[in-house]
C-alpha cells in the first residue's frame, strides 16, 4: 500500500511539473503564431488523446518522467508553403528565444505562486530552540547555549528550523564566519555569536547542516510507546500492540524512545527480554532485532516499529502567515534564496567544494514525493515549488538537449547575425547527451546508495 501511494504521488508530482514547464513552451508558442502539431505530457505509447480547434494532438504518454511540445519545423519534417510562416524555424531569433525559455520560466512563476499561497494559508513551524549542542562540534566551540532561539543567521530572520536549515545550507563549504543571533530562554535580550566555517564539511547523506553545525533542535519528551508497526517487522510479529510502552531491556530500565531505539540499535540478532506495560497490565515478551546494514557498512538492529506521536507544546509551535501583498514579497524571497541556494551548490560542485553525492535522482524524488503527500497539503506544496524550481534551473544550464542548451545557440546567432551551424548543433547534441547521461547515471547511483 506504501508503495502504491508512493508511485501515485510520483506520477502526480512529475504530472503536474511536466504539464507547467510543456504548457509555458506552448502558449508563447501559440502567441508568436508558431504551429503546435503535439503536447505530451509523458514519454512513450500515448494511452489517451485528443484535438482542439486548430489541429494540435494532445496525449497523456505511458512513461510519466517527461514531456514535449512538438512544432512545426521545415528541419524535422516537409512543411506546405501556406503553413511555412507558422514554422517555428521561420521565426524571428528573439521569439524562439521566447518560446524556449518560457518553460523553464513558467516553472519559475509557479513556485512563487505556490509559495504565496503557502504564505497566506499559513505554515506549521517549529520554533528553532536548541536542545543541546554536540560535543567537540563548532556550536559547542563558540558556546551557543542550550534552550536558546536562534532568531537569524547572517542577519537574516529565521522563524522556523526550516529557514535556519536554507541560510545554513547556503553557506556550506565556505569560508570567513557565520553569524547566529539567539534568544536565550526566558528574555527579550538577543546575542550574536560568531562560528568560524573553515573547516566545515559534512556528507549530505548523514547529516543536515543544522546537525553537522553540532546542534540539536529541541524535543518534547518522546516515551517509549510504540505507535505503529511495519506489516513483516520483528516488533508486529512479537505479538506487539499500538500503546504498549516498553518499561525495561534485560532488566535494565528505558528512559524514553531514543533510548529504546539506541538498545535496539546495538543488538542486531540478539534477543532482547521486553518488560511491557499494556493498560496497567505487566508482561514480558522476547524480541529479536534484525540485522540491518546502513550505506557507510554499519551494522545495527532494526525491528520495524515507530513511537507513538507527541505533540509539541504550544511554545514550541508557530504558524508562519502574511496578508495577500505581504505573502507575494515573501514568496518571492523564498524562491529567490532557493534559486540562488541551487546554483550556489551547483558552482560548488563544479569546483569540487561540495561532493556530487548532492544529486538526487528520480527514486529519491518518488520517496519525498510519497513522503510529503502523506504529511499534508503544506509539506506537498513546498515540495512542489521547491521541485519546480530545481526543475526550471536545471533546463536553464547552457547543455546541448536541454532548453539552455537552445538558449545558448540563440544567443549566439542574435549576437553574429546568423544561426550556429548544424555540424557544430550536431557536436553539441553529442556532448549535451554525454553530460546528461552522467549526471543521470551519478544522481541515479546515489539513489541506489540511499535506499
Amino acid at each position: 500500500m506504501e508503495l502504491l501511494h508512493t508511485i501515485l504521488a510520483t506520477i502526480v508530482t512529475l504530472g503536474i511539473l511536466v504539464t507547467i514547464h510543456e504548457w509555458g513552451h506552448f502558449y508563447v508558442a501559440r502567441r508568436c503564431g508558431v504551429k503546435v502539431l503535439r503536447f505530451s505530457v509523458g514519454f512513450g505509447k500515448a494511452f489517451y488523446t485528443w484535438k482542439d480547434r486548430q489541429g494540435t494532438e494532445y496525449a497523456i504518454a505511458s512513461i510519466p518522467l517527461g514531456g514535449y511540445v512538438k512544432m512545426l519545423d521545415e528541419r524535422e519534417g516537409d512543411v506546405p508553403d501556406e503553413q511555412l510562416s507558422q514554422a517555428f524555424n521561420r521565426k524571428p531569433v528573439i521569439q524562439r528565444i521566447a518560446i524556449v525559455a518560457a518553460g523553464p520560466l513558467v516553472n519559475l512563476i509557479f513556485a512563487v505562486f505556490a509559495y504565496w499561497f503557502l504564505f497566506i494559508y499559513g505554515v506549521s513551524a517549529v520554533v528553532p530552540v536548541i536542545g543541546a549542542v554536540q560535543q567537540g562540534s563548532l556550536a559547542e566551540n563558540a558556546g551557543l547555549p542550550i534552550d536558546s532561539e536562534i532568531v537569524a543567521v547572517d542577519g537574516h530572520e529565521t522563524l522556523s528550523w526550516d529557514a535556519v536549515n536554507l541560510r545554513l545550507a547556503s553557506r556550506v563549504a565556505e569560508s570567513g564566519e557565520l553569524s547566529l543571533k539567539l534568544r536565550e530562554e526566558g528574555t527579550t535580550l538577543v546575542q550574536e555569536y560568531r562560528i568560524a566555517l573553515d573547516e566545515w564539511k559534512f556528507d549530505v547523506d548523514k547529516q543536515s547542516p543544522v546537525s553537522a553545525l553540532g546542534l540539536v533542535p529541541w524535543r518534547p519528551h518522546v516515551p517509549a510507546i510504540f505507535g505503529s508497526f511495519l506489516e513483516n517487522g520483528r516488533a508486529a510479529g512479537s505479538g506487539l500492540k499500538a500503546g504498549d510502552e516498553v518499561l525495561s531491556v534485560n532488566d535494565v530500565r528505558v528512559q524514553d524512545w531514543l533510548s529504546f531505539v539506541s538498545v535496539v540499535k546495538g543488538n542486531p540478532e540478539q534477543a532482547l527480554n521486553l518488560r511491557i506495560d499494556r493498560n496497567g497490565q505487566e508482561f514480558f515478551v522476547k524480541l529479536t532485532p534484525a540485522l540491518k546494514i546502513t550505506d557507510d557498512g554499519e551494522k545495527i538492529g532494526y525491528i520495524g516499529a515507530g513511537t507513538q506521536q507527541v505533540s509539541l507544546p504550544e511554545n514550541m509551535e508557530r504558524q508562519i502567515r502574511y496578508g495577500p501583498i505581504e505573502s507575494i514579497f515573501m514568496a518571492f524571497e523564498r524562491s529567490w534564496q532557493l534559486i540562488g541556494l541551487i546554483f550556489d551548490s551547483i558552482w560548488k560542485m563544479l569546483t569540487g567544494d561540495m561532493s556530487v553525492k548532492n544529486l538526487s535522482g528520480p527514486i529519491t524524488i518518488a520517496k519525498v514525493a510519497g513522503s510529503s503527500a502523506s504529511l499534508g497539503v503544506e509539506y506537498y506544496i513546498g515540495f512542489l515549488a521547491y521541485l519546480s524550481i530545481s526543475l526550471g534551473i536545471l533546463n536553464l544550464l547552457p547543455i546541448p538537449v536541454l532548453d539552455g542548451g537552445h538558449l545558448l545557440y540563440y544567443a549566439v546567432e542574435l549576437v553574429t547575425g546568423r544561426p550556429v551551424s548544424e555540424n557544430i548543433q550536431l557536436l553539441g547534441l553529442k556532448i549535451g547527451m554525454a553530460m546528461l547521461l552522467s549526471l543521470m547515471f551519478v544522481a541515479l547511483f546515489n539513489d541506489f546508495m540511499r535506499l
